[in-house]
Formats: structure tokens, C-alpha cells, sequence
């Protein structure tokens, strides 16, 4: 255990974050940058008195629950978090549970894409970053809670209409066992992770149709290599879908992108101008 880096990463990763970005007031006497070591060792779950003695090289090895608590509250990243364990002399284990942390670089990428719908999904489905087409093509991501971006709770636990997918895609059925399978991939990759424990029991509670597919116990995901939304403005949109993983945080960047020269070019260039807006909605 290195008692003195571990105390000058610990408060160089408290300075850098505001109390705005873990949820607390900002209040107006701070002398220092960041949030204060007492809010650390509440957010972790641990005492003042033992965080304060971590800060000052004095605390003996912390376990790798408080470590755990000491990630979570200071927002570290996937190499952070590594970083940290190395340094209190616990090897990290495999992550608890699937990265939402989406890295700056693919964030620009999906800025640079204006032509092509593209989203990014984490191991578990859910949508974790996404570019104004996507939004326009699919729906706005943004209004939504992180629980209603998940693609399996949309394409297995909403009603809908009869018939309709998910998004109206075609190959809603291909979809869903491509999915499935992958889930169950997934599940055996995070054993531990109670947020993947609990969505597989929703999902298995909500949808014989889930159940079905789960308990046929197959992992090989077919890829879907095209895709037609029925889009309620600008009607059918067929889409050649690219899949590109990120194998340092178990997630995929989707692309969806038209035919030069088609119909449906012209119509991701309709929704790339028209947005999110509703113009089958009478203003």
C-alpha cells in the first residue's frame, strides 16, 4: 500500500469535482476547490475520522467495499478506479457491473456523424449516448429517465399497439432474440451486479415473451445488418446498421446510415433538418 500517493490522489480527485456534481448544495464559505472531506466520507458511506486519516497517509489498508464507496463518490473513472485499488495494494477485480461511461472521443465521433444516426449502447441496452438524428429517428433520449433508455424494457415491457415494435422496426423479432442472447452473455460477465440481477427478473416478471426466449439458454446473438423504422413523420426509413464495440468499456456505438441516393437518405435529411419536432401533431 503507497499510504502517500494514495492520500495526494484521494484529494486531487476531491478538488477536481463541485458539489454540484455529486448532488450537494454549494453553498457560500468554501475555501478550498471541490467538495469537503466529510462529504467524501458520506457519499462513501465511511466515517470523517477514517477518510480524514486516508488524506493524511495514517489509515491503515482500506477494504475493497470502502474502496468501492471511495470510486463511487469521487466519480472515478474505469482507470481511476484501477488506479486507486493498485495504489491501497487490492488488485481491482473485474468491474461490478457494465461502463456508462462513455469516453470524450466517441462523444466526438458521434458529433461528427450529421448524415448518419448513431447511438451508444451499454452492455446491458441501455442508450448512454446519442446524436440529433438518433434522437430525430428514435426519440428524444433526453426526456427520458435512464430507466426508460433501456432498449429492453422499451422493446419487451411497454404496451403498444398491435403489431408495432420497438421504434416500428421491421425485424422487431430478430431484435428481440439477438438481444436476449447477448443479455445472457452479459449476465455471465457480471455476476454480482445487482442492477443486471434486477433487470433480468423484471424482464422475465413483465414478458412471457422475455421468459421464453431467456430460458431457451442461447448465447450466439445474430447480427441485424439492416433496419426499417416506420417513423411516424416520415414514414419507412431502411438503414444499413454498423456496429462498432468499445472493448475497453464492454459498450457498442450503433450507426445507422441510408443508401446514397434513396428515399431514405432523403428522409434522414427531412429528420436531420426537422429534429424531434412533431409535424403530424397539429400546433
Amino acid at each position: 500500500m503507497d499510504r502517500a500517493e494514495l492520500a495526494g490522489f484521494l484529494r486531487s480527485r476531491r478538488e477536481r469535482i463541485t458539489p454540484a456534481d455529486v448532488g450537494l448544495p454549494a453553498g457560500r464559505r468554501r475555501r478550498t476547490p471541490g467538495v469537503r472531506r466529510e462529504e467524501v466520507a458520506q457519499l462513501a458511506f465511511i466515517s470523517n475520522e477514517y477518510y480524514t486519516r486516508l488524506e493524511q497517509a495514517k489509515a491503515p489498508r482500506p477494504s475493497r467495499e470502502v474502496l468501492a464507496g471511495l470510486a463511487r463518490a469521487l466519480r472515478l473513472s474505469d482507470a481511476e478506479r484501477d488506479y486507486l485499488h493498485h495504489l491501497a495494494g487490492a488488485p481491482p477485480g473485474p468491474p461490478p457491473g457494465p461502463s456508462r461511461e462513455v469516453r470524450p472521443s466517441i462523444l466526438a465521433l458521434l458529433d461528427r456523424l450529421p448524415t448518419a444516426a448513431a447511438v451508444v449502447l451499454s452492455a446491458a441496452y441501455e442508450v448512454i449516448a446519442w446524436n440529433p438524428l438518433a434522437a430525430a429517428l428514435m426519440e428524444d433520449f433526453s426526456a427520458l429517465s435512464r430507466r426508460d433508455r433501456n432498449l429492453l424494457r422499451r422493446a419487451f415491457l411497454e404496451p403498444r399497439p398491435e403489431g408495432v415494435r420497438l421504434y416500428g422496426v421491421a425485424d422487431g423479432e430478430e431484435f428481440a432474440e439477438s438481444a436476449v442472447r447477448h443479455l445472457r452473455a452479459v449476465a455471465a460477465r457480471y455476476p454480482d451486479d445487482p442492477e443486471l440481477t434486477a433487470l433480468i427478473a423484471e424482464l422475465r416478471d413483465g414478458s412471457a415473451h422475455f421468459a421464453r426466449l431467456w430460458d431457451a439458454r442461447e448465447v450466439n446473438a445474430r447480427p441485424n445488418l439492416c433496419k426499417t423504422f416506420h417513423h411516424p413523420v416520415v414514414g419507412s426509413i431502411t438503414v444499413v446498421c454498423d456496429v462498432l464495440d468499445i472493448a475497453d468499456r464492454d459498450q457498442r456505438v450503433v450507426i445507422y446510415t441510408a443508401e446514397p441516393g434513396s428515399p431514405s437518405e432523403e428522409a434522414l435529411r427531412l429528420l436531420s433538418v426537422v429534429g424531434t419536432q412533431r409535424l403530424d401533431v397539429p400546433g
